[in-house]
């Protein structure tokens, strides 16, 4: 994969209002297939579990989820960033299930940006994502912080 020239720098992660972006079909086959390979728990594998478990239905791994979220995410911004990693996430947690049919959006919540204290070239973004389905629900939330490369360091 080469490398682009980002489009988004730490400085243009400011904190504000939400920004929302994606519209990703969950299929069944997807859910399976995930769930197979990463989180073969029967819940996510066999209806009649499913039914039987508290989920009440087949529903996506909340791995799978998290995984949707990556690549909302890498569509949407970090792929397009000076995104240099992260340190890590804080917390995540799974609301509702996401079951096959949903149609899921991403919103993304900037919550504080600052420079780096011993690194000028950078800075940390902490922001919330958020997966959302086509009633409105929040699925899945996401609290995380991105390193991102400072389009002009200044001393």
């Amino acid at each position: 994969m080469t490398k682009r020239q980002p489009k988004y720098y730490f400085e243009d992660f400011v904190p504000g209002p939400p920004e929302s972006w994606g519209d990703r079909l969950i299929t069944r086959e997807e859910v399976i297939a995930f769930a197979s390979e990463y989180d073969p728990q029967p819940h996510h594998l066999d209806d009649a579990a499913a039914e039987a478990s508290v989920l009440k239905g087949l529903s996506a791994s909340g791995w799978h989820s998290c995984a949707i979220a990556m690549r909302m995410a890498c569509d949407w911004f970090l792929l397009d960033s000076a995104a240099l990693g992260s340190p890590g996430i804080a917390e995540v947690r799974w609301r509702k299930p996401v079951r096959p049919g949903d149609r899921l959006t991403m919103r993304r919540t900037v919550n504080s940006a600052r420079p780096s204290q011993s690194k000028a070239d950078r800075g940390y973004v902490a922001m919330l994502w958020e997966l959302i389905n086509q009633q409105g629900e929040v699925v899945m939330t996401l609290d995380a912080t991105t390193i991102l490369a400072r389009r002009e360091v200044r001393p």
